[in-house]
């Protein structure tokens, strides 16, 4: 999500940082711009659309300059407009900014900055940020003294680059979550979020650390520790080709964006998820609406229909609401009942999913309030909607999804919690999924540490005919959705239910050689699921099972295990349970030599019904 490029040097600086974007090209954005020293100062220019509406610009400009950073964006705060794009400046014009990531604390930072006489020329919290730097250049007179001490003063997952019009010799750049890399050049030295947009200029590359301060001029890179220490830049040399790079090293989309899932939780509920225990929502409905909704009905399709199965989960076991989860493809030809006190949820990732589009303006001429959950700012469905939340989690390149269903997951996760706060909710499920939401992405990245024993499975079950996917409670909806990665990618034909109601016909589909993966990460449903685990294993089946690491009782019974974290709340287990299916499904593809970023007959975004 959005790209950072800088350089300082001889060459051609706007030259450089412009190529620099269009090698990240590829990560997905809407707006790009562009910062470089003049003799008059700090110049801007930045235009919504695609790179070539900015290189235009660059062409009819021709600026020379030798020091330029540069950024395309994906709107989070603010649509994707002109005045929206960065850089952004200061109040006095003197400080420009870039900026990946959010900033969760812009709002009251903005209107303390308002009161003092600030005047902002766009949404962005971007432009809040640098009036911050500029206050603080203000007052100290100190370039990188002033990017430190207002890096104290935001909050957020963020990496930042900064420009000041009185120091025309150095670029400083600051990394809090958000990745940045350096670039070590003679002479020169560069940046960028990704290592692709480096490789045409350097191999010797430093991966900034978390927290990190960097000074780059022509001929030094300066860098210090969150504690503002000086430490010496640690060289790496890249040797990927170009294409390799643009995947983060990994052979396809799919795993680098599965790899990403926990960067991609934290976007999601960076201030949205607070401190004190809290969920603010503040982009969607008063107090009011939230208490009188009295149902929901959520309407998607395929990944995102599964992450409604999740939410409803969520939703009917904190708030006991009822919730229908409803194919949008079916919902406007089975004579819907829509009324004025519902709330409808429509999900979809690329915002533009035609089925789900009909859906929402049905829903609409019910009457009731509808909510949409996309990830592309500026799409049908966000304009359409009353209300939108963006999961921010970034462009899927891969057509099989992985990071936006569990934002998707968390996102309705959040509105349940959001909810809890303005009606009668169970206390105590509320602490604990809270608790346990806040620390999914630590969960995701203990799943990712397993690839290594999920390939050795893979490679036991890449040739089998069928796969079951079986699970109860929240395990049966990611059941849905393991099965459906498996089919998109892999090609294997699977049958999925909740375990309950495989004894009701399916069972009779077991044969030596099948396949059965079950979740298991409920304890009060284990023994009925080892129920189900034996009639599978009575009938010739090979069982793999996704369990909690204090699970004891299931790997006895499991030819294979796959654990994940102990995590006390079913839902966020559930979620996480998602992550190791994603694996398999990867790894069982790329051993039979399947085609995984584009698979046969699937599209990315389904424009058609």
């Amino acid at each position: 999500m959005c790209g950072i490029a800088g350089y300082i040097g001889p060459r051609e600086a706007v030259t450089v940082v412009f190529d620099q974007i269009t090698r990240l090209e590829y990560r997905g954005y809407d707006s790009a711009g562009v910062a470089f020293g003049t003799e008059r100062g700090i110049a801007v220019l930045k235009k919504a659309g695609k790179l070539n509406n900015l290189g235009q610009l660059i062409e009819n400009e021709k600026p020379a300059a030798h020091i330029a950073m540069a950024h395309s964006r994906w709107a989070t705060h603010g649509g994707p407009t002109d005045e929206n794009a960065h850089p952004h400046y200061d109040q006095s014009g003197r400080i420009a900014v870039i900026h990946n990531g959010i900033i969760e604390n812009y709002y009251e930072l903005g209107e303390a900055l308002k009161s003092k006489g600030h005047e902002f020329r766009s949404q962005t919290d971007t432009e809040v940020a640098a009036h911050v730097i500029g206050e603080e250049y203000a007052e100290s007179g100190q370039f990188v003294e002033a990017v430190r001490r207002a890096v104290r003063r935001l909050r957020g997952a963020f990496a930042m680059v900064v420009m000041c019009i009185d120091e025309p010799d150095k670029i400083v750049t600051v990394r809090n979550a958000s990745p940045l890399v350096l670039g070590i050049g003679e002479g020169e030295n560069f940046l960028a979020s990704d290592i692709p947009a480096l490789l045409p200029y350097t191999r010797e590359v430093v991966i900034m650390d978390e927290g990190d301060l960097a000074v780059l001029t022509r001929n030094e890179i300066y860098l210090e520790d969150a504690e503002g220490k000086p430490k010496l830049p640690k060289k790496i040399h890249i040797d990927w080709d170009i294409e390799a790079a643009e995947k983060g090293g990994h052979e396809h989309f799919m795993i680098k964006e599965i790899t990403e899932q926990p960067q991609s939780i934290r976007q999601c509920l960076a201030g949205r998820l607070l401190k004190d225990e809290t969920v603010a929502l503040p982009e969607t409905f008063s107090i009011n609406d939230w208490k009188r909704f009295d149902r929901v009905i959520i309407l998607a399709c395929g990944t995102a229909y599964h992450a409604g199965l999740l939410g409803k989960y969520v939703f009917e076991s904190l708030l006991r609401m009822p919730v229908e989860v409803l194919y949008a493809s079916e919902f406007r030809y089975n004579n819907p009942i829509v009324r004025a006190n519902d709330l409808v949820i429509v999900i979809s990732q690329s915002g533009e999913t035609a089925d789900t589009l009909a859906a929402l303006r049905v829903a609409k001429e019910g009457g009731a309030k509808t909510l949409g959950i996309v990830n592309v700012v500026g799409s049908n469905i966000a304009r359409e909607c009353d209300a939108v939340l963006y999961t921010q989690a970034g462009p899927e390149i891969s057509v099989a999804s992985t990071k936006a269903y569990t934002a998707q997951a968390a996102l309705l996760t959040l509105i349940a919690l959001h909810m809890a706060q303005h009606r009668a909710a169970d206390k105590e499920k509320y602490q604990r999924l809270i608790a346990e939401l806040e620390r999914l992405p630590d969960h995701i990245e203990a799943c990712l540490k397993n690839n290594e024993a999920i390939v050795r499975i893979a490679e036991h079950i890449k040739d089998t005919p069928l796969i079951f996917f079986l699970g109860r409670g929240a395990d049966a909806a990611v059941a849905m959705e393991g099965a459906l990665k498996m089919k998109e990618i892999a090609y294997i034909p699977t049958q999925e239910s909740p375990a309950g109601e495989m004894k009701h016909g399916p069972l009779a589909l077991v044969t030596d050689g099948v396949v059965a993966v079950f979740g298991v990460t409920n304890p009060p449903t284990r023994e009925k699921v080892i129920s189900n685990i034996k009639e599978i294993k009575a009938r010739g089946g090979t069982v793999v099972t996704v369990v909690l690491e204090s699970d004891t009782v299931t790997p006895a019974e499991s030819d294979y295990v796959i654990r994940i974290p102990h995590i006390d709340s079913h839902a966020i287990a559930a979620i996480t349970s998602v992550v190791p299916l994603q694996l398999l499904a990867y790894h069982v593809a790329r051993l039979r030599g399947c085609e995984i970023d584009q698979p046969r007959n699937l599209a990315k975004s389904v424009t058609v019904e």
